[in-house]
């Protein structure tokens, strides 16, 4: 049986000579033949990759802007009726243009919310859109819940969800007088900075004798002079003064080991 070819070349004595198929053969056949659904695909990949070009100066690589531009192509391509009688590139520029903005608009929520959440957002500022333009004021829950197919408690969550989808920075001012959130939700505790010196210092004394903790203990923690510490344990103030210097020597060795 012979296979027909879709896109086929040959040379004559001006070089090479394209002859492609009619685009209706090509519409006419997409259904049941893969390799016309892949000429429709070329022919108008560089007409995705214009429109992909457009978002080329967002921090976005290219490459995937184009990949997402070919994934509305695929689906222009699949759902396009020739028999309309409306141009592909008029009908697919909606569906591709729809799939880049769909792509940004779900990579800028810093909080990520289900799916269908996002779609009733859309679907709410939809709705909210309109109705500002029919009424000329701010639309209540109740009326924008009725234009968009649902209930009340369903835009309420649209609103909390767009109110907390972006979080602020605690560095930026909220009020009028320049207040930071973090000047009313608390402040460094110095405190936090103590925690790694506390286990360095335990572990470090894992090595002094009982007589050297008890010492260190008396002089820093109950804050007791040499002399007091020496009519404590029974020692000469020499002897005390000898001990804390040791001890005291061998945790800044240990210590600065770390």
């Amino acid at each position: 049986m012979e296979t027909k070819s879709f896109s086929t070349h040959k040379r004559d004595a001006g070089g090479f000579e394209q002859h492609l198929a009619e685009e209706t053969e090509l519409w006419q056949a997409r259904d049941n033949d893969p390799r016309a659904r892949e000429e429709l695909m070329e022919r108008y990949l560089p007409y995705a990759r214009s429109l992909a070009a457009r978002y080329r100066g967002v921090n976005e690589s290219f490459d995937d802007l184009v990949q997402v531009a070919s994934v509305g192509l695929v689906n222009a391509v699949n759902r396009f009726e020739q028999d309309k009688g409306i141009p592909f590139a008029a009908f697919a520029s909606p569906t591709i243009l729809g799939e880049l903005k769909r792509y940004f608009r779900d990579r800028v929520w810093m909080v990520r919310v289900p799916r269908g959440l996002q779609e009733n957002i859309r679907t709410v500022d939809t709705a909210t859109r309109d109705l500002g333009a029919e009424l000329h004021r701010d639309p209540t829950t109740g009326e924008i819940a009725v234009q968009a197919g649902l209930d009340e408690a369903a835009v309420e969550e649209v609103m909390v969800a767009k109110f907390e989808r972006s979080p602020v920075s605690l560095d930026q001012p909220d009020d009028d007088e320049g207040h930071r959130p973090e000047e009313r939700v608390g402040a460094k505790d110095p405190n936090f900075g103590l925690v790694d010196d506390k286990d360095e210092i335990r572990e470090a004394m894992t090595d002094l004798s009982s007589v050297e903790k008890r010492v260190l203990r008396l002089r820093f923690i109950e804050d007791l002079t040499q002399s007091e510490i020496a009519e404590r344990i029974g020692y000469s103030q020499m002897h005390v003064s000898r001990l804390l210097r040791r001890s005291l020597e061998r945790l800044e060795l240990k210590t600065s080991s770390y």
